[in-house]
């Protein structure tokens, strides 16, 4: 009977040690104003969880759903010429 730990040792041949690529890092960095854009909106939202709701309230969130929708278009855009920047 053949033992799987002797084949364990070429599956995992290079050791992962917990840190991101450069390539990920490179993706958060890529999207870091989506992210804080959705924080925004997260934070209003909380901000209106145990309050009634007020014209104040609404505004920010409304206000925090357009910079989300604003970021995603341009993370978008940006996407879409990373991708189609081949022979013009």
């Amino acid at each position: 009977m053949k033992s799987i730990a002797a084949l364990q040792a070429v599956v995992t041949a290079t050791p992962f040690d917990g840190e991101p690529s450069t390539v990920e890092l490179d993706a958060v960095e890529w999207e870091m104003p989506l992210i804080l854009a959705e924080v925004d909106l997260l934070d209003a939202e909380i901000m209106t969880l145990d309050r009634p709701a007020t014209e104040l309230g609404e505004r920010r969130i409304r206000r925090a759903r357009r910079r989300v929708l604003d970021e995603r278009r341009n993370l978008t855009n940006r996407v879409g010429l990373v991708q189609s920047g081949g022979a013009a």
